[in-house]
């Protein structure tokens, strides 16, 4: 990541195509070594590429993943009526895990 990062830095400075060389002066600007092999990889395959195509590309891709979060709100919805009714319920337990830690002999900010 730290290669792509200095990649891009250099690419949004003005370097269309940037060198070994350039990336890792970047990556030694911040007293980071880079790792050779890695680099070369990376020139490697974005030679010839637009990055600027290859970012909305990835970003059309991404957005297709699903996240799982589509069915939280409902749940949630659904767990927040419900603990409205339990509430005093609640209170109770959180008051016996405070003396739960009372008797351990050492509180939390102890």
């Amino acid at each position: 990541m730290k290669h792509l990062a200095a990649y891009l830095l250099l690419n949004l400075g003005g370097n269309a195509s940037p060198s070994a060389a350039d990336v890792k002066a970047v990556l030694e600007s911040v007293g980071i070594e880079a790792d050779d092999e890695r680099l070369s990889t990376l020139l490697s395959e974005l030679k010839g590429k637009d990055i600027n195509e290859l970012i909305a590309e990835g970003s059309s891709k991404l957005a297709s993943v699903p996240s799982g979060g589509a069915a939280a709100p409902a749940a949630g919805g659904a767990a927040a009526a419900g603990a409205a009714a339990d509430a005093p319920a609640e209170e109770a337990k959180e008051e016996e895990k405070e003396e739960s830690d009372d008797d351990m002999g050492f509180g939390l900010f102890d």
